[in-house]
């Protein structure tokens, strides 16, 4: 069998990324919460916001560590497999990269340190302030990695001469069309993952009556923020899907499963989309609601898939259904926040086992409609790496095999599956540990720690050097 190197390509990023794309969804609305824990702390002096703000930081430390190594290599997948993607899109993915690393992550990695290491070493005052700027650090990140794949989807600003893209203006280029809307929709959906997990951790500890005070407290902050961004992840949503039927047609062709061009189309909930013979088989679906949706018209014309060549077809059914997945999961985002509002009243949202039992499933949630998502973007715009300027096949490395490809493909799952199985054990300890361990301070002077996972590291040890573990809260 002959091995097709552009597949397999494709497959290998596609994996690293959806793997990389979890944790960074994650750290970005940690870190935000971290900030509010600590300005909590900072005004109030309560100690339980310390308490949590200790434990959310430890777990951040790992997440992040997980993050920055699943990461790294991927921007080295552009020399390897997709050089001619590199060499033509260099005079402005280049600096845009670049002022990634500047901005952001050297911001990160400077503050990150004190965060981590600093409560009992500097001021209150500069432990907020390197919250802060930890947090400020994740959404300059996103800014810039959204802008430039924002530009790939819709490009603006550039023109292709000589098979080189040229920059004709930096601010079409990095404000293209669809960035303001991925950008407050990846934000949304970054809070939406931390608030979830943070509920769901809450809610198992609630259950075992474990520090039901400072967990309780957590709960509820999730609960009012879910209550108010999962709907408006909504309506955010809305804005981005008439941005991308105004600019990227085939793909919304593709999410509704729509192959002719057509009014009063329908919604379709179930169907089985057939793109050879480019038809749907078994289609259930509420009449003229997509239109509605897509135009808010209810005889409004949606474009069909024939309407471009096969070949330029992306693949129909995995949009399809991502699509469907991610929007599912974001109505069940939205009834869990109302259930939790109905609950305030007698304050069962705390009480209620199996409230609290759902919530505990729902953290998983958030990561399944971000990378569901990510599939119907990335997805969607095939045949085109830059849309409608430059195809995949264009953009692989000429001289790559597939002999090459598929030993590299082997070699990422292998590390990827190594790191994310001592990511998760770490995490699973800091997890196990909860919040008690917070008590056990090292000393400044004998247990100081030299490295980022040491963080975490320090408490197991200490944890493990006593018997019994003092417990408080609900035993």
């Amino acid at each position: 069998m002959e091995l097709d190197p552009l597949i397999l390509s494709r497959i290998q990023f596609a994996f690293v990324v959806s793997f990389h794309a979890i944790f960074p969804v994650f750290t970005i609305g940690l870190a935000s919460y971290i900030a509010v824990l600590e300005g909590l702390a900072f005004k109030t002096k309560n100690p339980v916001w310390v308490k949590l703000s200790s434990f959310w930081t430890t777990v951040f430390a790992v997440v992040f560590g997980m993050g920055v190594v699943s990461g790294i290599v991927m921007s080295f997948q552009f020399g390897t497999n997709w050089s001619n993607f590199s060499q033509a899109s260099a005079n402005f993915l280049g600096p845009m990269l670049s002022y990634e690393v500047i901005t952001a992550f050297f911001l990160e990695a400077a503050f990150l340190g004190v965060l981590l290491f600093g409560r009992d070493r500097v001021p209150p005052g500069v432990h907020l302030f390197a919250a802060i700027m930890v947090a400020t650090g994740t959404f300059i990140s996103s800014f810039w990695i959204l802008s430039a794949n924002s530009w790939m989807q819709t490009p603006a600003g550039t023109e292709l001469r000589d098979g080189i893209f040229h920059v004709t203006s930096w601010s079409e280029a990095i404000f293209n069309p669809s960035f303001q809307f991925r950008f407050a929709h990846k934000v949304i959906a970054s809070f939406l993952t931390g608030g979830f997990v943070v509920a769901g951790v809450s809610a198992w500890y609630l259950l075992k009556g474990r520090e039901v005070e400072a967990n309780r407290k957590a709960l509820s902050m999730c609960l009012w923020l879910l209550l108010i961004l999962a709907p408006t992840q909504l309506v955010v949503g809305d804005f981005h899907g008439l941005n991308t039927l105004e600019h990227q047609p085939t793909k919304v062709a593709a999410m509704e499963g729509n192959w002719e061009t057509s009014r009063n189309v329908p919604l379709l909930l179930f169907a089985i989309p057939d793109q050879e013979n480019q038809r749907n088989l078994y289609e259930i679906g509420i009449p003229g609601l997509a239109s509605l949706i897509l135009t808010h018209e209810w005889d409004g014309e949606i474009p069909g898939l024939k309407e471009v060549a096969v070949e330029e077809q992306p693949p129909v059914a995995i949009v399809f259904w991502s699509f469907r997945i991610m929007v599912g999961l974001g109505m069940l985002m939205i009834l869990c926040a109302l259930t939790g509002l109905a609950l305030r009243f007698g304050d069962r949202y705390w009480r209620s086992r199996w409230f609290l039992q759902s919530m505990r499933f729902m953290s998983v949630a958030p990561f399944i409609a971000v990378l569901t998502g990510w599939f119907v973007t990335e997805v969607g715009r095939a045949p085109w790496l830059v849309y409608g300027m430059m195809t995949q096949a264009e953009a692989v490395t000429p001289s790559l095999t597939g002999g090459m490809a598929l030993f590299t493909l082997i070699g990422y799952v292998v590390v990827y599956s190594l790191v994310f199985t001592a990511g998760v054990y770490y995490l699973m300890r800091v997890l196990y540990e909860g919040m008690e361990s917070s008590q056990h301070e090292p000393d400044i002077q004998s247990e100081r720690p030299k490295r980022p996972m040491s963080a975490a590291h320090t408490k197991f040890e200490l944890h493990d050097s006593n018997e019994q573990p003092t417990k408080q809260g609900g035993h």
